[in-house]
């Protein structure tokens, strides 16, 4: 039986979950909620670089990306920051919508399965 690896697991979701060279990330969401959608989205990404880099891996090897927005409006602002983060031709599978956020001031979370 194949091994199932849990970062920081918890009472309701895991921060990672890794089995058979699938690396599958929470949603991630900015600290800092002061920020805007455009310091949000480059906080996130730097999130799924680090946790993605604890397992072994890189955007270079993501499959895809599910991105909430509170405010569809913001979608250009996060596409420029998006697209400066991702490696050309390494474009994953990807939706993004609009949402009600757990919190009001999250402007952006954004979800990734990647492979090893």
């Amino acid at each position: 039986m194949s091994k199932i690896i849990r970062t920081n697991p918890g009472p309701i979701l895991s921060a990672v979950v890794e089995y058979h060279g699938f690396v599958y990330l929470q949603g991630c969401t900015a600290q800092d909620l002061d920020k805007d959608v455009t310091g949000q989205t480059e906080e996130v990404l730097a999130q799924i670089d680090d946790l993605l880099e604890q397992h072994g891996t890189d955007k270079t090897r993501l499959l895809t990306a599910q991105i909430w927005l509170k405010h569809i409006g913001d979608r250009p602002a996060m596409n420029e920051v998006w697209q400066a983060w991702l490696p050309e031709g390494m474009a994953p599978a990807r939706a993004c919508v609009e949402a009600n956020m757990a919190d009001e001031k999250h402007l952006v979370e954004i979800m990734i399965t990647a492979c090893k």
